[in-house]
């Protein structure tokens, strides 16, 4: 009878194990990163002959915190190689997310929780990564690497303007090879050790963002609890990593931080994915006036593809945020910023994101206007600020 006992518990905690290693991920991503289900748009002649010759380029999406095979074709989230490849995407910025608080709440969160260390440990991700943002950091840089190594020349790391150019020169003959910029989502992934950005560096970090839902040792998030801008430490990380010639992204950062960075540093820099208070009052947004600001010192802004960023998230309503946008601060400062994989419901996925170019057509955008926000601003920032 005590052998059976023994046996039976066994077999559940074999249950359980295999229920975490292959049921569990799987299930927390269809609850978080959901495409809205919707009929299937339209896509014109017209539109789509466009679109074939933009190289689409998105500043910021999350698909490297997933425990799915990123090359292959997938149900879930909203992004894969396939998809990309689908809907003309030529550059993304692939972003490691190491650390968020329980709720992800726009208004205000302390910095005392940590839901990626509960997802770590879910994905069975190496023991070190269950504590430290770094490693979490560091590990998903290894993974984009993983990916660049099995994709056989489908997808590349961009690490310098040489990269893009060539990347750029490869599309031109019809090749369907997308590049990635390796990004951060929160310098809190630093560990509080500068040396740090260095070993990031190796991996081929690009794109620093500061902070994320919740104050760090930087300074203040748009959603903390401080209001704070930069602290000493956060002075250092930014004046090394412009050093390096990586870009400082501002998305999350508190308005005062905001501020600091447009002081200190000489270099543009780019709010990867959020939207405008004018046409979405949300307090995930920035006021407009300090969005002209960042224009005025070259900043690129990527209008989002969610509720939080548009509120109106319909394709029609990602457009009219853009024509917003492009109204406030101009054309030349307008890109798109998915926040694809983020934990971000959207209505239509990257191999769907023709959608706005069909959009903007029929909204009477000119094919300027459209070449620059879906890819051509992207391109040229990036071709100014690598290395």
């Amino acid at each position: 009878m005590l052998k059976k006992i023994f046996l039976v518990e066994a077999i559940v905690l074999i249950a359980l194990a295999l229920g975490v290693k292959y049921w569990l991920p799987g299930f927390v991503e269809e609850q978080l990163n959901t495409v809205e289900p919707h009929p299937s748009w339209e896509i014109s002649e017209e539109a789509a002959a466009l679109h074939a010759t933009i190289p689409v380029a998105d500043l910021h999406a999350d698909p490297l915190l997933w425990k799915r095979d990123w090359l292959e074709r997938s149900e879930r989230g909203h992004t894969d190689l396939p998809r990309m490849q689908e809907g003309g995407i030529a550059l993304q910025v692939l972003t490691a997310v190491t650390k968020s608080p329980s709720g992800q709440n726009y208004e205000s969160n302390e910095s005392d929780s940590d839901t990626i260390a509960y997802l770590a440990m879910a994905q069975l991700w190496p023991m070190a990564t269950w504590s430290s943002p770094f490693e979490r950091a560091r590990y998903q840089g290894q993974r984009l690497a993983d990916w660049e190594a099995r994709a056989g020349g489908a997808f590349q790391i961009i690490r310098t303007r040489q990269d893009l150019q060539a990347l750029l020169e490869a599309r031109s003959t019809g090749a369907r090879v997308v590049g990635g910029i390796f990004g951060v989502e929160g310098a809190h992934a630093l560990d509080g050790e500068l040396a740090n950005l260095d070993l990031l560096d190796t991996l081929g970090l690009r794109v620093v963002g500061l902070t994320h839902f919740f104050d760090n040792r930087l300074g203040g998030s748009l959603h903390g609890v401080s209001g704070e801008g930069l602290t000493p430490f956060g002075r250092a990380v930014v004046t090394e990593a412009s050093r390096r010639k990586m870009v400082i992204d501002v998305a999350h950062a508190s308005p005062q931080m905001v501020r600091d960075v447009l002081e200190i540093n000489d270099r543009p820099v780019i709010l990867s994915h959020g939207g405008f208070k004018g046409v979405c009052d949300s307090a995930r947004n920035l006021d407009d006036s300090l969005m002209v600001e960042l224009a005025q010192k070259g900043a690129l802004i990527g209008v989002g593809f969610w509720d939080g960023a548009a509120c109106d998230y319909t394709p029609a309503g990602v457009v009219k945020a853009i024509r917003y946008g492009i109204d406030l601060i101009g054309v030349d400062h307008i890109a798109l910023g998915s926040d694809y994989d983020g934990a971000t419901r959207v209505l239509f996925d990257a191999g769907e994101i023709a959608i706005l170019t069909q959009t903007m057509l029929d909204e009477g955008f000119s094919e300027e206007e459209i070449r620059k926000v879906m890819g051509q601003n992207q391109i040229d920032f990036f071709l100014a600020q690598l290395p």
